[in-house]
């Protein structure tokens, strides 16, 4: 009988064999973000409220409909993590990381983030991303790594089919001008009550809307890319250059906007063909007057967020081969109590030695202990009973080919490491 209570609605979970891949992934991303120099952050999972109002913006579905907010005992106002750059920042700054020289400061971080949504496929209440920020830098050139990371990643994973969207959103000089210019065009438009009010508030997100009644009036907006200041449009001519110099290949998309208020120039989007509405697999962009909107100095940056849900999706829909590092390698047979102590100690020095080894347990006879052999994904089970302990040998049996051979006992560890790295 199972029980009677289950996770709540729109949390993604991950058991085995499926946390495998959750887990592997993750690790995959751990050693491209080493290789680049980006050490790592353990972040809080719940902030002052004021931190997501100020950084990310009032005006944003993140802030004003989808964050999970609470009252502590205190009294204080405190918001889950819906995202993780304005966590990062002030992470950075409260630790001085800022001050110790060599920026830009590369750390990442990764964890579960929560929003207030409506749960579907891809889109949970609950959900797992791998970030990546880059601050104190304005350098083209840190713009193109943090993407480069990324896609770097994606290909080590095995997909073939992501998608890299890429649009400039100017600065805090050109963008005003634009931004008038916009709201010009959208108050000329059929549009319902509040997204009248966003073209006040925030014009931009209404590039981002996506029912099919306001795309076709959207054909005519005036872009960003056509109003950016001589110094925007170099950066973003540098950034694709540098992309094109490592091979990197990008889609111009003049209407890109991201969700959150702090993008500034440089914003990218990863998208995934297969699936479907939430197609969104990552994204990111600069941030550069974030820093000061949360009371910092003034303090450039530029980051990712992955969704580590949207990319196992991803990697199913492509069938990708990424494999994840067995649980499993040899799995020992006991036959009788004396046997059992010695395969106990044995399967403890195959782990020393580096080899995932299991056993199993509760004094099985042959045939059980076979079955559970084979359920372990195992290569090699070693087999000991009574007369192998006489004759100083182990039976040592492929599971995948069916032989099966004596080794002596002081030479299964290494028999089996030659073994495995064949």
């Amino acid at each position: 009988m199972s029980s009677s209570f289950q996770a709540p609605k729109g949390v993604s979970e991950y058991v085995p064999p499926r946390a495998d891949l959750f887990s592997a992934i993750r690790q995959a991303f751990a050693e491209q973000a080493r290789l680049a120099g980006y050490g790592y952050l353990e972040l809080a999972v719940f902030e002052d409220t004021n931190l997501f109002r100020r950084g990310v913006g009032e005006s944003t579905d993140v802030v004003s409909k989808e964050m999970y907010t609470f009252e502590d005992r205190g009294g204080r106002s405190l918001t889950l993590r819906p995202e993780f750059t304005a966590t990062v920042l002030r992470s950075v700054l409260e630790n001085g990381l800022h001050k110790q020289g060599g920026l830009p400061v590369k750390v990442w971080a990764t964890g579960p983030a929560f929003r207030a949504e409506r749960p579907q496929q891809g889109r949970y209440r609950q959900f797992y991303q791998l970030d990546l920020e880059a601050i104190g830098s304005e350098d083209p050139q840190v713009d193109a790594e943090t993407i480069a990371i990324a896609a770097n990643w994606y290909r080590s994973l095995g997909l073939t089919r992501v998608r890299l969207l890429l649009n400039s959103l100017g600065c805090r000089e050109c963008r005003p001008a634009y931004r008038a210019r916009l709201q010009e065009f959208l108050r000329g438009l059929d549009l319902d009550e509040p997204t009248r009010a966003r073209i006040e508030i925030n014009p931009l997100r209404v590039l981002d809307d996506k029912r099919p009644d306001v795309v076709a009036q959207l054909a005519g907006a005036p872009l960003m890319a056509d109003h950016l200041c001589g110094d925007c449009k170099a950066h973003h001519d540098r950034v694709r250059e540098l992309l094109a110099d490592l091979g990197i290949a990008w889609e111009d998309t003049p209407r890109l906007v991201r969700g959150l208020d702090y993008y500034t120039r440089t914003t990218y989007e990863f998208d995934h063909p297969l699936l479907g509405s939430q197609s969104g697999i990552g994204g990111g962009g600069r941030y550069d007057g974030l820093s000061e909107d949360i009371g910092g100095p003034p303090l450039p940056g530029i980051g990712f967020g992955l969704g580590l849900d949207r990319t196992i999706l991803a990697l199913e829909a492509e069938g990708a081969e990424f494999a994840a590092p067995p649980r499993c390698e040899v799995f020992g047979v006991a036959l009788g109590e004396t046997a059992e102590r010695k395969v106990f100690a044995l399967v403890d020095e195959l782990r020393k030695a580096g080899i995932a080894a299991d056993m199993a347990y509760g004094g099985k006879k042959l045939k059980g202990a076979m079955k559970d052999a084979d359920r372990s994904g195992a290569r090699y089970a070693v087999i000991l009973g009574e007369r192998d302990i006489a004759a100083g040998s182990a039976q040592v049996k492929d599971l995948e080919g069916g032989d099966q051979a004596a080794v002596p006992l002081p030479e299964i560890v290494t028999t089996l490491k030659e073994r495995l790295s064949r």
